[in-house]
């Protein structure tokens, strides 16, 4: 029983020495306004547009199945019912929603956004 005893507070020694707090500085703006030169270059890619799309989910599947669909044929997909969807710009995943109706239409609603440091990580 006292090696047990001796290897817990050996770890518990250890955890105890690599716990540390770690100091965070505020976030502060720093960035610098925009001159009318930037705001001129900002409003020219302001208006070039995108493809949005909602993907509910997604299959992969062979030529031949896919050959054999037809109507009435159901796909599997990798999304449980229920699961929000994913709200794709040129291809890029931007947010995830879900799906409401609005006078007789579609839409979603953004249920969470990614952060644009991950979607600059995912363009690299």
């Amino acid at each position: 029983m006292s090696t047990e005893d001796d290897w817990a507070a050996a770890m518990a020694e250890q955890a105890l020495e690599e716990a540390q707090i770690a100091e965070y500085e505020e976030l502060k703006d720093e960035s610098k306004p925009l001159t009318s030169e930037d705001a001129a270059k900002l409003d020219t890619i302001m208006d070039i547009p995108v493809t949005i799309s909602m993907e509910v989910g997604r299959s992969f599947i062979s030529i031949r199945n896919l050959l054999q669909l037809n109507q009435g044929s159901v796909v599997e997909l990798d999304r449980v019912a229920g699961e929000p969807l994913d709200v794709m710009v040129n291809g890029t995943l931007i947010a995830h929603g879900e799906v409401v109706v609005v006078n007789d239409k579609f839409g979603i609603r953004l249920t969470d956004v990614i952060s644009q440091t991950e979607r600059i990580k995912k363009l690299k």
